[in-house]
């Protein structure tokens, strides 16, 4: 954090940054970091804990390695409500607010088409989410291709995914639901652990494995569409972390997701940063895309080679 409140287009010293955090020093020196540098990483600290645990919570519950915030289809919510927003120049001042519910009421209708035959089944539900990703995914292009050029640019910009001009009040809007998700989704680890053994030993255990997964998949849908709501749509962060996490603290979920949440919060941060430090700056979105590549490619490697 340190780190990245010092670069930018004016490069700041640790001095002239404890000046201006304290409200000391060089005028323009405070504005920039209270106004500009400190509520974007805020930001990036508050999105990539909430993808962090959106995933471990989600792969958790599917059981599933290669599972991640949008396998319910909420970007795909999401981002239908901000490109229609965008596009037909709609309630554009509430884009947020509109990928927020947007994601929230996709994931509902995944899950109610998941529970359709009797139960909620896994196969069930990650098929659902893929038809319902292809059906927003082809009205997207759709809006896209009648958009005007102007608003092309703007909507993929938000596709991609980026943290340029948030401040306090994208920080303000998202970041309860996101705090209260968090500790929520911290307490899921034992029900978690359960259902990691299998569905007849979990129930066994005295799980309800309809509920868990129902209150599992809540809670990451609550965290993943805030994230959205406030960034765009950024990848990645949600696959890889819980990887990297559980390489380090094995697999027990007591254990995976507060990590996890702490480690999205670090790699979107440092994204970020690496995002700002070149003559044009990139959505990150494509920094963690160009970062995670290659290292679920070697995920996968190594994983084969054992």
């Amino acid at each position: 954090m340190a780190i990245a409140l010092c670069q930018g287009a004016v490069p700041l010293s640790l001095a002239n940054l404890g000046q201006a955090l304290l409200h000391q020093g060089d005028p323009l020196h405070q504005t920039i970091i209270w106004e500009l540098r400190l509520p974007r990483i805020v930001a990036a600290l508050v999105v990539g804990a909430g993808l962090g645990l959106s995933g471990a919570l989600l792969q958790g519950m599917l059981r599933n390695g290669l599972a991640d915030p949008f396998v319910l289809g909420i970007s795909a919510g999401a981002g239908l409500v901000a490109i229609a927003c965008i596009s037909l120049n709609v309630l554009s001042a509430w884009v947020p607010l509109g990928a927020w519910i947007g994601a929230i009421l996709t994931a509902a209708l995944v899950y109610g088409l998941g529970y359709l035959g009797g139960g909620l089944a896994i196969e069930r539900l990650i098929l659902a989410g893929v038809a319902v990703s292809s059906l927003f995914g082809a009205i997207q292009t759709t809006l896209l291709l009648l958009a005007d050029d102007g608003r092309i640019q703007a909507a993929l910009n938000w596709l991609i995914g980026s943290l340029n001009g948030r401040g306090w009040a994208e920080v303000s809007m998202a970041g309860p639901y996101v705090g209260v998700a968090l500790i929520g989704g911290c307490l899921l680890a034992r029900p978690l652990n359960l259902l990691n053994l299998g569905d007849e030993l979990a129930v066994g255990l005295g799980t309800s494995l309809a509920r868990s997964r129902l209150l599992i998949g809540a809670i990451a849908s609550l965290l993943a569409a805030s994230a959205v709501s406030m960034a765009g749509l950024i990848g990645f962060v949600g696959l890889i972390v819980p990887h990297g996490v559980r390489l380090l603290v094995g697999s027990d979920y007591r254990w995976i997701l507060p990590f996890s949440a702490l480690g999205g919060a670090w790699v979107l941060t440092f994204a970020d940063l690496v995002s700002r430090l070149g003559a044009i700056e990139l959505p990150v979105g494509a920094v963690t895309a160009l970062l995670g590549s290659p290292l679920f490619i070697g995920l996968l490697y190594r994983r084969g080679r054992r």
